[in-house]
């Protein structure tokens, strides 16, 4: 059998770059749940690894899915992004290893349902990602490896509470999925609404980096007329590459998996692939500006 990372590695590998000095923070937003934040994060974060990115998925919903669904059992999260978010312990130590070369995760627990109330009246409270991922940078290593991360990934939970917001201050950009169905406009219009907000008080170099398209049924009519919606209404915003519904997109997470090791060659893992190729080469575009 062949090795799945391998079978990535090489239809990305024409994609590999030099490591950047200072990583790209790439925040997945959405206050509806079910649209794909935290799929898109796993498998994102994995095809990135498999390009030799180093990357880090900071896991802050409370829910902790993007924990569980790389194989991280809650039992073994011994310090997570509740700790981090009070103050309690850096980020460094928050960290660890997955299955998967180069990527890594800081884990969340239930805990982080009261931070919010906990942080009501703290200092920078909307800024302790924003201090906690800074502290990471600067010290250049972590408690796993001494290297620097390339990508950052943090996974948002399904509303705009605090930790959404920090979250976006934190950012150098918001990856937005979005479900190819019938309120997804609704919806985007009062996350766009948040961004800009955000950018005005507390981030003045937050973009939209881009919408991402999920779970799009090219049997349904009412996908096809949401996705075009969609780019009539934001242009170059939308990624190219759309995600399916996939069954095996939904089965992986189950094995504590992301899909592109499961089972690297359905076509939601070729999706997730093809949407890494065009983030990278938006990132270059970025870059060049």
């Amino acid at each position: 059998m062949q090795d799945p990372e391998k079978n990535i590695m090489f239809n990305l590998g024409k994609l590999r770059r030099k490591t950047a000095k200072t990583p790209r923070i790439l925040t997945l937003a959405n206050q509806k749940g079910g649209v794909g934040k935290t799929t898109t994060a796993i498998n994102l974060g994995t095809a990135l690894a498999a390009v030799e990115e180093n990357v880090l998925i900071i896991d802050l919903d409370p829910q902790g899915n993007a924990s569980t669904g790389l194989g991280l059992d809650r039992s073994k999260r011994k310090h997570s992004t509740y700790d981090v978010m009070m103050g309690r312990k850096p980020l460094s130590q928050a960290i660890v290893e997955t299955g998967i070369p180069r990527l890594h995760v800081a884990p969340s627990t239930l805990d982080l349902l009261g931070a919010e109330l906990e942080l009501s009246e703290a200092a920078r409270r909307t800024y302790r990602l924003k201090d906690a991922i800074a502290r990471l940078v600067e010290g250049k290593a972590n408690s796993i490896h001494e290297r620097n991360y390339s990508y950052i990934l943090v996974d948002c939970p399904p509303s705009l509470n605090l930790l959404t917001i920090n979250a976006l201050a934190a950012a150098s950009s918001v990856l937005v999925p979005l479900q190819c169905e019938f309120f997804a406009l609704e919806g985007l219009s009062q996350l766009l609404r948040t961004v800009e907000r955000v950018r005005n008080t507390l981030n003045p170099d937050l973009d939209i980096h881009g919408i991402i398209l999920t779970m799009f049924d090219k049997r349904n009519n009412l996908s096809g007329q949401v996705a075009d919606d969609v780019r009539a209404y934001l242009g170059d915003k939308v990624y190219k590459t759309v995600i399916p519904r996939n069954v095996r997109i939904s089965e992986a997470p189950s094995y504590g998996k992301p899909a592109l090791l499961y089972d690297h060659t359905c076509t939601g893992s070729q999706a997730y692939i093809k949407l890494a190729s065009e983030i990278i080469q938006r990132e270059k575009t970025l870059r060049a500006a």
